[in-house]
């Protein structure tokens, strides 16, 4: 949704590098409790995760004070997303518990591990966010048509990009706090459900987007399980053989409307 709805330069980064910084997180606090022999309900598992995504938009917001050039910050992005994915693994592949090591196939993304507790929490997190960026899907259809369209409209522009930065924040932290990071989801199915519904409206694009990332989750996860059973991959894996193609389209795509 922010990579949709937002065109600015921190868009791109920030959605490149803040599932690595939830995972992250999650990975430190899961082996400093489990190593004591202690659980992490849901409710601390979303907030680790959460804490790891603004940690993760605090540094591209940092680096956007220096950097003025999008193909930097984009890469800037890129290099924070590695390193956090890279103390992620380091932590992971020292720790000696059993249930601690098992976090390895966590760290790849995926839905096995899940419980009913689980999806409870994140049913009630999605919603909740789900309502919210709905409601303001007015404000989001103004501020398409440009910042000073939207000033004169009375938006409060800043307040509505911390809103949606906020919002998913919580969002992807939900997500990698029980599945694991899941790449692309986030920026190839929106551009698909644009395309699909030939319109960028907010009112038609948020409900179409929950629907669709939900589905196309769901799919891969599919995949991932019976495509070369008994042996399941990561649900990363297959999201990328099909969002990766995606985003180059879409960039190719977009380069070609820009230059005509």
């Amino acid at each position: 949704l922010l990579q949709t709805f937002f065109h600015n330069p921190i868009a791109g980064p920030f959605v490149l590098g803040i599932s690595s910084g939830a995972k992250m997180v999650v990975a430190l606090v899961m082996v400093f409790f489990l190593g004591r022999g202690r659980m992490v309900n849901s409710a601390g598992m979303i907030a680790a995760a959460f804490a790891g995504a603004m940690l993760s938009m605090g540094f591209v917001l940092l680096m956007s004070r220096r950097i003025r050039r999008m193909s930097m910050l984009v890469v800037s992005g890129v290099m924070i997303g590695y390193i956090c994915s890279a103390v992620t693994e380091l932590v992971v592949t020292f720790a000696q518990d059993a249930d601690i090591v098992n976090l390895h196939n966590w760290s790849l993304g995926s839905f096995s591990g899940t419980t009913w507790s689980s999806v409870r929490a994140a049913c009630i997190c999605v919603t909740v966010i789900f309502v919210l960026v709905f409601l303001m899907s007015k404000p989001l259809s103004a501020y398409q048509l440009g910042e000073s369209y939207a000033l004169n409209l009375g938006v409060n522009v800043r307040l509505l990009r911390i809103g949606m930065v906020v919002f998913s924040s919580i969002l992807s932290a939900c997500v990698v706090a029980f599945a694991g990071p899941i790449s692309f989801v986030g920026i190839a199915v929106p551009q698909l459900v644009k395309k699909m519904l030939g319109t960028a409206e907010p009112i038609w694009m948020i409900p179409a987007s929950f629907l669709g990332g939900s589905v196309f989750c769901l799919f891969c996860d599919l995949l991932a399980r019976t495509l070369f059973a008994p042996t399941e991959l990561s649900i990363s894996t297959v999201t990328a053989v099909f969002g990766a193609p995606v985003v180059l389209w879409v960039m190719a795509y977009g380069k070609k409307e820009r230059v005509d």
